[in-house]
């Protein structure tokens, strides 16, 4: 049975990834000049309240070749097949990180092999498609066979999202200092996706928090098409900055217009929680196209 891998920023639950065996690369983010990484971790309700209270701006930074190359070597002796899923290549280096240390791994021990896969995705969305991988290989297909239907479904996997504080986007680039200042006064709510190219695209705005989650549920049907007809047992992972309720309130919606029953959802981690802010609430599923 072959090792599956991935980075912190899937913001899988701790108990999830103990459970299924699955280990994670941390992504670092720092906050006041430290850094916060591999066995140095911030609580995430801390890490929140920092943001909100004390207005503390995190950034982050990429995994490097060699913390991967080390990552790897960890895992060897007892895993010679190893599937690293990697936080999309469109908003970080992690994955050619990764992909590169891989390589050097597999040139060093010729009885290793790893796949690195670029998710482009971010969030649960990165951890929708770990436990679509889990349940592969728990189902007994190879290597080859699991990383082969990720590679071919990762267009399928949708990613929908709204920010309540577009100051975060503003410093991403996203939107710029006079709309944040405008469309905060007004109420004004971003609806974000992850394109093709695993990159973050505003393609809506809409007036309130509840008509942005509403907008939420309305963008699913029109993204999913067939797919909820052929997949009603299928999974819905819904992320959250430190608004639970809000994240309940969106499964209850889902729930009650599409019949799913399957759901999955954990906080925003830090490393993504630096760029989208408090009160961000993302929605992962699959579906007939981004």
């Amino acid at each position: 049975m072959f090792k599956i891998t991935t980075d912190s920023t899937a913001d899988l639950s701790l108990e999830y990834l103990k459970e299924q065996g699955i280990d994670c690369m941390a992504v670092p983010y720092i906050i006041d000049d430290v850094t916060y990484g591999e066995g140095n971790q911030l609580d995430w309700k801390e890490f929140y309240r920092l943001m909100r209270e004390e207005e503390k701006m995190p950034t982050t930074s990429q995994i490097n070749p060699a913390d991967a190359k080390e990552y790897f070597e960890k895992y060897i002796r007892d895993s010679k097949e190893i599937l690293h899923i990697a936080f999309t290549s469109g908003m970080s280096g992690t994955y050619n990180s990764a992909r590169m240390a891989a390589e050097e791994v597999m040139e060093e021990h010729p009885d290793v092999k790893i796949i690195v896969l670029d998710s482009l995705c971010a969030s649960m969305g990165e951890g929708l498609l770990v436990h679509k991988a889990v349940k592969m290989r728990d189902a007994g297909k190879s290597l080859e066979e699991t990383a082969q239907w990720l590679q071919d479904h990762v267009l399928n996997l949708a990613h929908l999202v709204t920010v309540d504080d577009l100051f975060h986007l503003c410093r991403g680039g996203r939107v710029s200092k006079t709309s944040a200042i405008v469309g905060s006064m007004v109420g004004i709510k971003p609806m974000i996706h992850v394109n093709d190219e695993g990159k973050l695209i505003v393609v809506n705005k809409v007036r309130g928090r509840k008509k942005s989650i509403a907008t939420l549920v309305q963008m699913m049907e029109a993204q999913m098409g067939s797919w909820v007809q052929e997949n009603k047992e299928d999974y819905v992972f819904i992320s959250h900055g430190d608004c639970l309720e809000d994240a309940q309130l969106l499964q209850q919606m889902i729930q009650e217009k599409f019949g799913f029953e399957n759901f999955m959802i954990n906080n925003i981690g830090p490393t993504i929680g630096s760029h989208s802010g408090c009160g961000t609430l993302a929605l992962f599923f699959m579906g007939e196209n981004r």
